[in-house]
């Protein structure tokens, strides 16, 4: 079934949805060192490595998109990448459902390496956080859902905009669903392009999670890539007469600007 959405832009600063301290952050760090340090002594071949590599082979800088062979060489790595891969256990008691967060839980975010050309970063999700409807404009992005499980909405404009192909937010406008269904680790990796994919998505995590994203490029306020919020609605005066599925809009709500 095909439903469809429109927008217009506002704003919502990413920190009160992400967070880039915290105790997760903090283990990623100190785990992924070790283990790291460890293999390359043994001099043992690591995916996260393989990625690393294949990344900067494959993404050529703002204003390209990875070939189809690529982005099938790329999905191959992540689908077969496990949490340990990057210094994670299910062990771990930030992964517990037992030790639910009290109050409004925190997204924390940690950078395994940035460049101009690509960005790879970890997202963890406690249970029922989520990371509200956001844009990646001009970007390819690849999630592998590490641990957890997921609730994944996601939307492409109907049609582009001279506003959204800049990266800046536009007025009211209908936008299609592409995704709306829960994702449960191991699962294969989601991949979303420019203008197709589910360009603009949510993540809501119905267990603690944590999710691998390659970005390429990554965000840069300074080069028209920042990162807006939007609001989903359903607008029951308009109705999709070719197709006969009902219609959303989705409405811009805020813009972050990177520090």
């Amino acid at each position: 079934m095909t439903i469809e959405a429109v927008v217009d832009p506002r704003r919502d600063p990413v920190g009160q949805h992400v967070h880039k301290v915290g105790y997760a952050n903090r283990v990623i760090k100190k785990r992924c060192k070790r283990r790291i340090n460890k293999r390359s002594e043994a001099k043992v071949p690591m995916a996260l490595q393989e990625l690393y590599v294949s990344c900067r082979e494959v993404f050529k800088g703002p204003g390209t998109v990875p070939l189809p062979h690529d982005v099938e060489r790329l999905c191959h790595i992540l689908d077969n990448m496990k949490p340990e891969d990057v210094g994670l256990s299910s062990k771990l008691q930030f992964f517990k459902t037992e030790n639910a967060v009290k109050g409004t839980p925190r997204v924390t975010t940690t950078t395994i390496y940035k460049c101009d050309k690509f960005s790879l970063c970890i997202f963890f999700l406690p249970e029922t956080a989520v990371i509200p409807l956001h844009n990646h404009p001009g970007m390819t992005v690849f999630s592998k859902l590490l641990l957890g499980t997921m609730h994944i909405k996601s939307y492409d404009w109907v049609s582009t905009s001279s506003a959204e192909e800049s990266g800046q937010p536009s007025h009211l406008r209908l936008a299609r669903l592409v995704t709306d269904s829960v994702f449960k680790a191991p699962c294969n990796t989601s991949v979303l392009y420019p203008t197709t994919g589910g360009n603009i998505h949510q993540f809501t995590a119905i267990s603690p999670c944590a999710v691998l994203d390659v970005l390429g490029p990554p965000y840069s306020a300074e080069d028209g890539r920042d990162c807006s919020y939007y609001k989903d609605f359903p607008y029951d005066a308009f109705s999709d007469k070719d197709m006969g599925q009902p219609v959303l809009f989705m409405w811009p709500t805020e813009t972050h600007k990177e520090s």
